[in-house]
């Protein structure tokens, strides 16, 4: 269909969308699994590309530049949160998609289109190599979702931190880990990804139906990022967690988890933490850490028309890991 999108007013930035990645969370809005999908919808929040105009007054960006979007393209910009550069945590945070906002047609429309205006407050500079970008993409969401948990509880040297589920993002909780120093142990369900996980980064990894080697780990871990967007024991994991630790839940299942046991939080001083994205300052630094370090996602790339098989795909975790749309295929 055809979308309209503002001309660029004096603090915008005109983006030529290049790739999209496609987050677990696209999936939820367009099947109306979570409360409050607006049609018509576009998703799409993991968005890179080239500036291709300037409003008069932005003098961050030029044409030409590449950059990126994430979850938000706007913020009530004067809140503690917002103050902060937390305006991921801001009460009027306006998403990528299925936000307020005074343009046609009275909600955002995100990424899986050609191209797309924000204020330059919230595009965001992009440093790897071109030929990258494509694998860039998935780091708007799936990247700064792991990375923002892992500076926050402050993984790295000496810390022993585990990442729960191996797929979009957890194989980003992995290399992060890794390249903040910590020690990293990956859990997987499945035996068939324990050789994956390794060359991701983990230096152990846990069959988590294997009670042995569940057993085998117990109040040993400083953070445990949890990643998965389904129900399950949080217990199995809660018991890992040395005294103080944290397990910091980054997975948004439709349904809640079970309810945990309180004595295997209040035994150790146990916590249950949460953890959305990241601000827009923390967002850039964790695109320089990125760059810097050489990490992108691993992606497989897509056609836009061949969208709704990769849906079906996401829910039987057929992906390594991350399915990203090369939006030219969107004109042809």
């Amino acid at each position: 269909m055809d979308i309209t999108r503002r001309a660029p007013g004096p603090h915008d930035v005109q983006i030529e969308i290049a790739y999209c990645g496609i987050c677990h969370s696209d999936l939820h809005q367009v099947r109306a699994e979570w409360a409050g999908t607006l049609w018509p919808c576009v998703p799409g929040h993991e968005i890179v590309g080239r500036v291709s105009a300037v409003g008069g007054h932005v003098k961050g960006f030029h044409e030409g530049d590449l950059v990126g979007i994430g979850c938000m393209v706007d913020s009530c910009r004067h809140c503690d949160d917002c103050e902060a550069g937390l305006e991921n945590y801001c009460d009027n945070m306006v998403g990528t998609y299925n936000g307020p906002t005074d343009d046609p047609p009275g909600h955002t429309l995100g990424g899986y289109s050609q191209r797309i205006v924000v204020n330059e407050r919230y595009v965001l500079r992009v440093k790897h190599p071109e030929e990258q970008l494509a694998a860039v993409a998935p780091l708007l969401c799936a990247g700064i979702t792991t990375y923002s948990p892992l500076r926050h509880w402050q993984a790295g040297p000496g810390k022993k931190v585990g990442v729960v589920g191996i797929g979009g993002l957890g194989h980003m909780g992995i290399k992060l880990a890794h390249a903040m120093g910590a020690h990293v142990v990956a859990f997987t369900t499945s035996e068939s990804k324990r050789e994956d996980a390794k060359a991701l980064g983990a230096d152990e990894v846990v069959v988590s139906r294997n009670e042995a080697e569940m057993a085998a780990h117990v109040k040993s871990f400083d953070l445990i990022l949890n990643t998965v967007a389904a129900p399950h024991d949080l217990d199995a994991f809660l018991v890992l967690l040395k005294r103080d630790g944290t397990m910091t839940l980054v997975g948004a299942p439709a349904t809640p988890h079970p309810s945990p046991n309180v004595f295997n939080l209040i035994t150790k001083r146990r916590s249950i933490a949460g953890s959305m994205i990241g601000g827009i300052p923390e967002t850039q630094e964790m695109l320089d850490f990125c760059a810097e370090h050489g990490i992108t996602a691993d992606i497989e790339l897509i056609r836009a028309g061949e969208i709704n098989a990769a849906y079906e795909r996401m829910l039987k975790g057929d992906v390594k890991y991350r399915f990203v749309i090369d939006n030219a295929s969107l004109s042809g």
